[in-house]
């Protein structure tokens, strides 16, 4: 009974050691912006980093998004290796590796969705000086709630207490709920709404890049001292996130094919908006979908079948780890099973394949749903174009 009061006694006085090891550590760090919300927060957290570092900002910036990465002062990239699973825990780690680096600033999505958790990994481990809010959207909502002004509250747990807090917010409702909850923590929050993002600026990116995260990040970026155009010639040279929306062209035959990657928009509202964004253009050649599911958020495909059943497509694939599930889910919704086709999870160049045999000339692939999994397979997706296009362009 001794020795288990002792070693209790003994783990205490660690953990005490610990967090004020961790304390020391984020102080060494005096900027310090923590990246929030439900889509865009990879992008925004890479443009952040990016446009301060053009500044001269000495930046380390840390992404959760579609695959896990430090991005360092010069802009080189490495992965982080998770032995068991994504932890909020890892934020302590990655301040512990990475004042070494000597940053002026780090910048770090957030990687909670518990709303007891956002409150945690802000409040006792990234201790913000600016918190970024990208926006509010309907997803997570075995978490953060039924609707969106609960998911609103549920993200308004990380802002940080008695510091500035920037968002894009552009619904007033959704917009009300934030600056309420700003109110009763003491953070002062500013809605940034894209205003002089011109479309030439934004065909400067290498990749479909949103206005409104465009211009979140000047916005921040001109908060700590770096001119418009400086931060954004720097974002414009970034390397996007893996699972920015990008797209591939194939020519086989006499047949194009074009792959759009719109994995990363996980929340349906977004998923819906950037499928009219590239279909509403589009008046020849088949209409594919690909919904790529993972059973462990099969939530999210769910509500992307809603989504599915409410625009135009000639055929939907389904893939990943649950195409019979998502499958009698879309023939519930009353989606045409003419269209549907379950495919699953087979070596990605039958896909390819399938889309082949049944394109006439032309085909227009959207890529929605996870694009992580058990084995990334949707990733597996994305790179089997852009493989195919840069083959092809030797």
């Amino acid at each position: 009974m001794s020795f288990l009061i002792l070693a209790t006694i003994l783990l205490i006085i660690y953990w005490i050691i610990e967090y004020y090891m961790h304390l020391k550590n984020v102080k060494r760090v005096p900027i310090r912006i923590h990246v929030n919300g439900t889509r865009g927060k990879s992008s925004v957290t890479r443009l952040i980093a990016a446009g301060l570092r053009a500044g001269g900002i000495r930046t380390v910036a840390k992404t959760t998004g579609t695959l896990p990465r430090i991005i360092h002062p010069d802009g080189k990239e490495s992965a982080i290796i998770r032995l068991m699973g994504a932890n909020i825990i890892e934020q302590k780690y990655i301040f512990r590796n990475t004042v070494a680096m000597k940053p002026e600033a780090i910048v770090m999505e957030c990687m909670a969705v518990n709303p007891i958790y956002q409150w945690v990994v802000e409040r006792r481990l990234v201790k913000a000086t600016t918190g970024v809010l990208t926006n509010a959207r309907l997803d997570h909502t075995d978490l953060m709630g039924e609707t969106v002004a609960d998911i609103a509250k549920s993200l308004s747990n990380f802002f940080p207490p008695h510091k500035k807090c920037y968002t894009a917010e552009n619904n007033e409702q959704i917009y009300s709920v934030l600056d309420k909850r700003a109110k009763k923590f003491g953070t002062e929050l500013e809605q940034i709404l894209p205003k002089d993002v011109t479309k030439d600026e934004l065909l400067g990116f290498s990749y479909i890049e949103h206005a409104d995260n465009v211009q979140l990040a000047l916005k921040v970026c001109e908060a700590h001292g770096v001119k418009r155009d400086v931060a954004l010639k720097g974002m414009q040279g970034a390397v996007p996130d893996p699972g920015a929306l990008t797209q591939h062209r194939v020519e086989d035959g006499n047949k194009s094919l074009m792959f759009y990657n719109v994995f990363a928009a996980n929340d349906p509202a977004s998923t819906e908006f950037l499928y009219h964004r590239i279909t509403d253009i589009i008046h020849q050649g088949k209409k594919f979908i690909i919904l790529n599911s993972r059973s462990d958020r099969f939530f999210r495909t769910d509500q992307l079948l809603g989504v599915c059943k409410n625009v135009e497509f000639d055929y939907l694939l389904l893939t990943g780890e649950s195409p019979q599930r998502a499958y009698d889910h879309a023939i519930d919704l009353g989606i045409d099973k003419k269209k549907v086709i379950k495919i699953g999870q087979p070596l990605v160049h039958q896909i390819y394949e399938k889309i082949l045999e049944l394109t006439d000339k032309e085909a227009h692939i959207v890529g929605i749903g996870n694009i992580a999994g058990e084995v990334k397979y949707g990733a597996q997706i994305v790179a089997h174009f852009k493989h195919l296009e840069q083959k092809q362009k030797k």
